[in-house]
């Protein structure tokens, strides 16, 4: 059945009507999620952004941990796009903006530089989903990607659905089937900032980070993967134990020079394809909140927010240059042109699976 959501109360400070237009001739609204801790998730239909996480730290005291915008207006003017959207037909970067398929050579509209990020020049992030809130916790949305659309193949039908539980954790379901072969790499770009949401927002240099992987993907001057795989070990972007990310982030190793900090794809350590498996925890010692990421995915990059400006976002908070961490679970970068990688390929009769959930807590 589904539950009358115009007269919630909110504690983000996020207004609906802010959020009620028409974009691209479909309506635009906020949803909210609240679980039986008085906790509080805003989403908006427009490119499936999270506008608001709302929880406690080890006072109770709640603030909201995840960066974005506070109408449809800004969204729609946005100096960053993917701040906390979801992504797709592929996330990350491909490079040359092409891929084969089948022996047909598929052309992609490159967005940056030479190559394709994210989806293209109107990705995911950027479309207008269909959207059904459930109940109190869970949001359903749809999206149908017509064949050709941002130059891929196959008219591919996309679910995706938001459940905040009771034991105050995001889980997000991602679905997709497609009426001819193609590729697709979803992903949820959440900038996350356990300090809370200010002006300015904090830096993360004191955020302990702990992510579950002994393998990364360096990249080249262009900042797509190389190809090649290689050991954390006895390098900065060894965070099997658990330190500081300001500790390494300064050292000058060639590949945090080349990305102006952390924006790699870590190789996750699993025993089996597709299980459910912790990849990342982060802890923010002065607030003692904590967010742990689980995921089915085999890669996950992690970005030190390396290119924000001080833009302004939801209630006037600003969010300055490493003032957020993202946790992006996903395939891995230009799969389609890396074929000994796990396959981003969809064929007719298979459906795409995907569950990647941010589990938030509190120490001390």
């Amino acid at each position: 059945m589904m539950t009358n959501i115009s007269d919630y109360s909110t504690i983000s400070g996020l207004k609906r009507e802010n959020f009620v237009s028409v974009v691209d001739g479909r309506d635009t609204n906020l949803y909210f999620l609240h679980n039986s801790q008085g906790n509080e998730v805003a989403v908006t239909n427009y490119g499936g952004a999270i506008a608001a996480i709302m929880v406690p730290d080890r006072n109770g005291i709640r603030a909201n941990v995840i960066q974005g915008y506070d109408s449809i207006q800004a969204y729609l003017n946005a100096p960053e796009p993917y701040l906390s959207t979801l992504i797709g037909r592929c996330g990350n970067r491909i490079r040359n903006s092409r891929f084969q398929l089948d022996g047909k050579e598929y052309h992609l509209f490159a967005n940056r530089g030479t190559d394709s990020l994210h989806g293209g020049k109107k990705g995911f992030n950027a479309r207008v989903w269909q959207a059904m809130q459930m109940n109190d916790q869970t949001l359903v949305l749809k999206y149908t990607s017509p064949y050709g659309e941002e130059g891929y193949s196959g008219e591919l039908k996309v679910t995706v659905v938001y459940t905040f539980n009771d034991d105050n954790e995001l889980v997000i379901d991602y679905m997709a089937t497609t009426n001819k072969r193609t590729v697709v790499n979803l992903t949820s770009h959440g900038y996350f900032s356990l300090t809370g949401i200010s002006n300015p927002t904090p830096a993360i240099d004191d955020l302990l980070c702990e992510i579950n992987a002994d393998y990364y993907m360096p990249m080249d001057e262009t900042c797509l993967p190389t190809g090649e795989i290689r050991l954390v070990a006895d390098t900065p972007f060894d965070f099997r134990k658990p330190k500081t990310i300001g500790r390494d982030i300064g050292s000058g190793h060639e590949q945090l020079i080349i990305g102006k900090g952390y924006d790699h794809c870590y190789v996750l350590n699993k025993r089996e394809a597709g299980e459910l498996t912790f990849a990342a925890r982060i802890t923010e010692p002065g607030s003692g909140r904590t967010m742990e990421v689980l995921t089915t995915e085999p890669g996950m990059q992690f970005y030190s927010d390396n290119w924000a400006t001080g833009y302004t976002g939801q209630n006037g908070a600003t969010f300055p240059r490493r003032s957020a961490i993202c946790f992006e679970c996903q395939h891995f970068p230009n799969t389609p042109n890396l074929p000994y990688l796990a396959s981003t390929t969809l064929s007719p009769g298979e459906t795409y699976k995907q569950k990647t959930i941010y589990r938030f807590g509190v120490e001390g």
